[in-house]
């Protein structure tokens, strides 16, 4: 029996960047365009224009396609300039240069006025693009200026002031958060940090657990135990590392049955130690549910980001506490996996181990 062909409208709904286009979705702009028949125009995924009749569109991979089969471009969307948020992204890397470049951070007025918009549009376009403010953003250059500095052996009130700090003052009220421990401290690698650790073997491997004064800073996991050993001795070469002692093994058993059965939680305290916009990352990862998974792009809507999500998925990556800030539990848009920062396979575990429940 023969079967007519599917319409141009069923044709249309079967075709997965359909849903795309509904969903104005910005990540999808530049993968292709659409066209409108009835109107003549082409457009990006993400056009705000009104929906068109899912008949009445075909598809291109550019928009050079699309121009060539007699489509001009959409007036709203401008499909043939670069796409917006390329143009936002471009826009803020200059600012950021410039905040770089400033011997103090300059304001939200010098800002928009470099930029050529209104204070308001810029800090919106800012955020949108680094998940950060621009005050939060000179702020986390500043500390990253200063811990390269005391990394040089710099002074630490040199190191201060060359950051852009005003004031020394100013400077101690935050440094425990900033640095995790005093200034000179840091300068000198950690000297007078204990550091406890242990290493053990959970269904993953082996697994290190490492807690300073302030809580758990490292969970670790591996094949090699030395490896995962070096790795903690190298981020602070200086501090004193304690091998495990019966009230810390306890602690470690408590993140192994973790590991191994997340849904029962880990009631132990964090030493989280990040930029700003780090921190909402991982704030945002610990609120996904065992058992569930997100995608980048969701986790930027979370946080209050939606363009950004390489952004998201670098502080991803900059985790260092596996499963107690669940960053396997991010996923590509299509649902496969990325990177993960210790291996793939133990993130496909740990995802199947947690849909199990």
């Amino acid at each position: 029996m023969n079967f007519p062909p599917p319409s141009p409208a069923a044709q249309t709904i079967a075709d997965p960047r359909w849903a795309a286009v509904q969903a104005r979705d910005p990540a999808a702009d530049g993968r292709f365009f659409y066209a409108v028949k009835s109107t003549g125009v082409y457009c990006r995924p993400s056009c705000p224009s009104r929906p068109a009749r899912p008949e009445n569109v075909c598809f291109f991979d550019s928009a050079e396609a699309a121009g060539q089969a007699g489509f001009r471009p959409c007036q709203r969307c401008r499909p043939d300039q670069p796409p917006l948020a390329q143009q936002h992204a471009a826009l803020v890397a200059g600012l950021c240069r410039f905040i770089e470049s400033a011997d103090t951070p300059p304001s939200l007025a010098d800002l928009a006025h470099q930029a050529g918009l209104s204070r308001y549009h810029l800090h919106r376009v800012f955020k949108a693009v680094t998940g950060l403010t621009p005050h939060a953003y000179a702020a986390a250059h500043r500390a990253s200026r200063l811990r390269a500095g005391l990394a040089r052996g710099e002074g630490v009130t040199e190191a201060i002031l060359e950051a852009g700090y005003n004031s020394s003052g100013r400077f101690y009220e935050q440094a425990d958060q900033l640095l995790g421990m005093t200034p000179t401290h840091y300068r000198a690698g950690g000297t007078a940090t204990e550091i406890r650790f242990a290493v053990g073997q959970c269904s993953l491997g082996a697994i290190l657990v490492a807690a300073s004064p302030r809580g758990i800073c490292a969970i670790s996991l591996g094949d090699d135990p030395e490896a995962l050993v070096r790795e903690v001795q190298d981020r602070f070469p200086q501090a004193t590392l304690i091998g495990a002692d019966p009230a810390f093994e306890s602690w470690v058993a408590r993140v192994i049955g973790f590991v191994e059965a997340p849904q029962r939680g880990l009631d132990l305290p964090l030493d989280l130690r990040g930029t700003a916009f780090q921190q909402r990352v991982w704030q945002a990862l610990q609120q996904i549910p065992a058992g569930e998974t997100v995608s980048y792009t969701e986790l930027a809507r979370r946080i209050g980001a939606p363009t950004a999500f390489r952004a998201v998925a670098s502080a991803c990556a900059a985790n260092v506490l596996a499963v107690a800030i669940p960053c396997h539990r991010v996923v590509k848009l299509d649902g496969g996996l990325s990177g993960y920062r210790w291996g793939v396979a133990r993130k496909q575990a740990l995802i199947e181990r947690e849909a199990k429940g």
